[in-house]
Order: C-alpha cells, then structure tokens, then sequence
C-alpha cells in the first residue's frame, strides 16, 4: 500500500471524519463523519458512483438537458465533491458552485482527494441557506441540496422561506433536486411536499419501492420545477439501475404529502434521526 492509500482520521466541525482506501479500486476512497458514510470518490473514474442516492441524483443531472450539455451547477452540501466531479466529467464546460458549511472537512477533501485543475468547480466555506439568499437570481440551472448535519437534514434548509430562494436563484424551468431522509409515516416528508408545493408548480419524488411503501427508513430524492419536466427518460434510467428506483409524480405525490401543512422558518424541524445502524459503516 503507498502513502497516498494510507488511512487519514481528522477531526472537522461536525466530528471526527476519515477517509479510507477502497481496496478493491487503486484510487478510491470512502468519506465518513463518525462514521456515517458521506462521499465515495473514485479519483480515477469520477462516473463511477457508489452510493443509491448519489446515483439518483446523478440520473436528474443527466436528464436535466441534453447529454454533454454544459449547465449552471449549484450544490448546497459537499462531502467529498462526488457529484460535481460526475458533473465536470458528463458535463464539460459546466460552471459549478459547492456550498459545505464544515471548514476543515472541505480542506481534508479538497487536500488528499484534489479537484482537477480547469474543472469549473468552485468551492465555498459557508452556510448553504446564507450562500443561497445572497446568490444572483435566475443564476442557477439546477439546485442539488444534499445537506446534513450529522445524519439530519437541518431545519434552516426545509422551510418555506428557504424555498423561496431556491425558487429564486433557479432560472425558469430550473430544477431543484434534493437528499432527504425519513420513513413511515413520513411525517418529514409529507411537510416537505407541503412546502415546496407551496413554491413550485410540479413535485416528484424518486427512491427505492421499499422506502417509498413504508418498509424501511431511507434516502428519498424530491424534486421541484416551475414548469413540468419530462420524467418519462430519469424514470427509465432509476428502473434500471443496478439499485432500482421509482419515479412518482402526480396524484401519488399528492396522496402522499395528505392534509400536511408548509412549514416556516417559525415551525421547521430537522429530519428525523434515522433507526440505530441505518447509515453507519463497520
């Protein structure tokens, strides 16, 4: 094993994060915060994506446009940078904004896992709601929140207000698309559908049959837009993925979000605190 496989543990903001070698791909690498998985970055094949969600998320940037299209990115939330390396890699040319609040966890990634040199990604030290509401408006093609403060979404980031701005910042037909966690009853995500349902004309929903009928807690991709996208392409490619996923939109969408009421920044909650075990690694 070289030096650059080594194991590397520091302590950041939100706790102590390491970065492990995959050992079965020469320059991969597993992110953890206290040991809840948060990046797998291959530096040698950037569209090679571990993660469900990530995977996901990936279908939604490949279908927001034309293959190899460039795009406007804005990630709120940034780990180990996965996605914006799928991005700079699919989409060449792609000007790319990542917001992470954790510092040092941002100069960890950034120092042991670099960012290719003319990439368009730049990065931020910053709260992701205080970027957001001091970004231009219709700057932005698509929003990818992926945000957590520990294994929770936090409150600032589910809110009415926050909506708003996300609302603001997108171009019109842009695309919210963001990673949230909760399970039946669903309390979480039904106030979610009530809020961005509130800003946004059209909502769908992507994640795995199981979570989506209540079986089990897990990642679930919301997705917003002012104008109705065509899901018929992400809902093929979700299906057939090797972690099959569903696309739902519509009525079942409506269903699901029942009589919850938007939150404000007033009332919001973060997510809940996912069952012992459900995201951690050994």
């Amino acid at each position: 094993m070289s030096d650059e496989q080594i194991p590397v543990v520091r302590d950041v903001d939100q706790g102590t994060a390491k970065l492990m070698p995959d050992v079965d791909r020469e320059r991969a690498w597993l992110l953890t915060v206290d040991g809840a998985p948060q990046s797998y970055v291959d530096l040698d094949d950037p569209e090679h994506l571990e993660f469900e969600y990530v995977r996901r998320l990936a279908h939604v940037l490949d279908c927001a446009a034309e293959p190899g299209a460039a795009l406007d990115l804005v990630h709120l939330g940034g780990g180990g940078l996965t996605l914006p390396r799928y991005a700079a890699a699919t989409r060449p040319g792609s000007h790319q904004q990542v917001v992470e609040f954790d510092g040092p966890l941002l100069a960890l990634v950034t120092e042991h896992l670099p960012l290719p040199d003319g990439d368009g990604i730049e990065v931020h030290a910053a709260d992701a709601r205080q970027w957001l509401e001091q970004a231009p408006a219709a700057s932005a093609d698509v929003i990818v929140a992926d945000v957590f403060g520990g294994s929770r979404v936090p409150a600032p980031l589910t809110s009415l207000e926050y909506a708003r701005q996300a609302a603001r910042v997108l171009r019109p037909g842009g695309l919210y698309a963001a990673n949230l966690a909760d399970g039946a009853p669903f309390g979480f995500l039904r106030t979610q559908l009530a809020t961005f349902a509130a800003v946004f004309a059209h909502l769908a929903l992507v994640a795995e049959p199981a979570v989506l009928r209540g079986r089990r807690f897990g990642n679930v991709v919301l997705l917003a837009s002012d104008t109705e996208p065509d899901l018929g392409p992400l809902a093929r490619r979700c299906a057939a993925d090797v972690f099959p996923a569903r696309v739902e939109q519509g009525p079942a969408v409506t269903r699901l979000a029942g009589a919850a009421r938007p939150v404000t920044d007033a009332t919001a909650v973060a997510s809940p605190e996912p069952p012992a075990g459900t995201f951690s690694v050994g």
